[in-house]
């Protein structure tokens, strides 16, 4: 009995200190967003509240919950409520099976540096970001307007169609490391990343990462030129923040994620291990950011062309082979 509720209490002290973790980079992922595009674009980004702003995603959560929640007359009241919370929420669960560094012993006691360590960890974290599109659909749907009807419908078909190609540039990684569990994957990484290994299956998942979290070239659901916010128009306040750090919580569990797949997770000389599984996750927002700077939005068709046409023959491809391969080393 004493070993449950300390195995209990040990998990609930690692889900406090992930959620954490994780909202305050998603704040201050923000304000680094803003200060990058500031700077790429030859202007100041936010420097007014604290020293170099620092305290500016703070004011932020206090502007946005002192605002006032506006719900639209002819909205499905309970599904408009939960839709936030379903794009925000599916990306936090993702973090449970996400390792972030190797196991360490305090005192005699074993301590897993991973909240669950499931043995079909891939096919967690793929079962819960596909659960993000009913977020983006049902809001849209659900707003009793036209905009973010369309909003809606794009988000829904984007990230049903890029899951395909993201799921095939993980199965030559599954191949390699003969395991679903994430755990496993960054040990099969130990002398050398998949990201050279695999340079077609990372740049495949490199891009469906980025149509999955909306992010320009690929911000289709919510582009303002055409759709006002798209699937979030009608949302104000703290809903509206939910779906705004959604938006940063994914991009932060992209970047765990293309850690642990791609770049070798906690592995590297000389920094401990925690250091180096943070600043793997932390180069993928900024490389987003980076691309938000730099390139244009693609019209629709092209979107839906490039992963149907492009992206999935290639996955294809690239597992044939990387099959073909590992049967003639056997």
């Amino acid at each position: 009995m004493v070993h449950i509720l300390v195995g209990v209490l040990v998990m609930l002290v690692k889900m406090g200190i992930v959620l954490a973790v994780v909202f305050g980079l998603a704040a201050y992922m923000i304000l680094l967003e803003r200060k990058l595009l500031g700077r790429m674009q030859v202007r100041y980004g936010p420097n007014r509240v604290g020293l170099f702003g620092l305290l500016q995603p703070i004011a932020d959560g206090l502007k946005m919950l002192l605002k006032e929640d506006i719900i639209p007359d002819g909205v499905d009241r309970r599904i408009f409520l939960v839709a936030p919370a379903i794009v925000a929420g599916t990306a936090l669960f993702a973090f449970a099976v996400v390792p972030f560094g190797p196991d360490f012993t305090v005192f005699g006691v074993t301590i897993r540096q991973v909240i669950a360590d499931a043995n079909v960890g891939v096919l967690v974290v793929f079962g819960l970001s596909s659960l993000a599109v009913y977020g983006v659909a049902l809001g849209g749907w659900t707003s009793d307007n036209k905009y973010s009807l369309l909003g809606g419908l794009r988000g829904a078909a984007q990230m049903i169609s890029y899951e395909l190609a993201l799921a095939l540039s993980l199965v030559p990684v599954v191949m390699l490391s003969r395991s679903l569990s994430l755990s496993d994957i960054v040990a099969a990484q130990a002398t050398l990343p998949f990201a050279l290994v695999q340079p077609v299956a990372f740049a495949i998942f490199v891009v469906a990462a980025l149509a999955e979290t909306n992010r320009i070239p690929f911000d289709l659901p919510e582009a303002e030129n055409e759709l006002q916010a798209g699937y979030h128009t009608e949302y104000s306040g703290m809903r509206f923040a939910l779906f705004f750090v959604g938006e940063y919580v994914n991009m932060i569990l992209l970047g765990s994620v293309t850690a642990v797949f791609f770049l070798g997770g906690w592995h590297g000389p000389f920094l401990p291990p925690i250091v180096w599984f943070l600043i793997k996750v932390l180069a993928v927002p900024v490389f987003l950011i980076w691309t938000r700077a730099s390139l244009p939005r693609l019209r629709y068709d092209q979107l839906m062309a490039v992963g149907w046409k492009f992206l999935v023959p290639l996955g294809l491809v690239n597992i044939l082979v990387t099959g073909a391969i590992l049967a003639a080393g056997m």
